[in-house]
């Protein structure tokens, strides 16, 4: 090929290239990054119309643990076995000091009738009359979404996904759950992490793997070569055993707190 006949497919490839750039960053700019709280940080604070009238996040759960949920959108299958599932749940949820808080970007009227729809015509594994008591925040404009970082564009930037935010007393953000819209959440494991953070909290320890309500828990590793001789030494006959010296573990009183498994 020539020059002169080089020179403008050149300019094309040039031209087609800068073309993709300016694309790419104006798909950039249309798709702003999602800020999603961390563990430890405060969490937002909030005022929202929800089914139960206007809530004030924090001021109106002072001393309660909250657990803050979304779901992708009213009148679809998998949100509505999981508000069953929740529902059936709030009572036991009430006994461990916690909250619930539901949301999704649907309007007051949506809600409503949706949990009417759920109460009066919705079986689920012997679920039945169903009442969803409570508060689910009507967020058409995201505002709540947005500073929980539950909607995600790159799935879906209309609905949120399935978000699970675990809150402590003092409106810490304690842990974060986040599910597909296609996969439903395990309600043992939302409560075996409830239990353990409060566990945690309670008895200055750690909870190992699989750990369910009145399984042993993990006593923090020794800060000095002479602390862990000593717990070594000292574990035959204590409260606690050690597997070696920085994996020592210590029994509970025996607890009557169940999964909703029943383990």
């Amino acid at each position: 090929m020539s020059r002169k006949a080089l020179l403008p497919a050149l300019l094309l490839l040039l031209t087609g290239a800068i073309g993709a750039v300016a694309v790419a960053q104006t798909d950039d700019a249309a798709s702003p990054a999602v800020r999603i709280p961390l563990i430890g940080e405060q969490a937002p604070a909030f005022t929202a119309v929800t089914t139960q009238g206007e809530i004030n996040f924090p001021a109106d759960y002072a001393g309660k643990w909250v657990i803050l949920f979304s779901h992708p959108a009213d009148f679809t299958p998998v949100c509505t076995t999981e508000f069953m599932t929740f529902a059936s749940l709030q009572d036991q949820f009430n006994e461990l000091n916690c909250e619930l808080i539901g949301l999704s970007i649907d309007s007051n009227f949506s809600h409503i009738a949706w949990l009417r729809t759920i109460q009066e015509k919705i079986e689920y594994k012997n679920m039945k009359n169903v009442e969803v008591t409570f508060p689910v925040i009507a967020d058409l404009k995201m505002d709540v979404a947005a500073k929980y970082g539950m909607v995600h564009p790159s799935s879906d930037d209309t609905h949120a996904v399935r978000a699970v935010f675990f809150i402590d007393p003092n409106a810490k953000i304690r842990a974060m759950l986040y599910y597909p819209a296609s996969c439903g959440r395990n309600f043992d494991e939302i409560m075996r992490m409830l239990i353990a953070l409060q566990t945690a909290d309670a008895e200055s320890c750690a909870t190992p793997a699989d750990w369910r309500p009145g399984d042993d828990v993990i006593i923090p590793a020794p800060g000095s070569c002479g602390t862990a001789k000593d717990r070594v030494e000292g574990a035959a006959g204590g409260d606690y055993y050690c597997l070696d010296w920085f994996l020592c573990f210590r029994k509970l009183p025996k607890s009557e707190l169940t999964l909703p498994s029943g383990m």
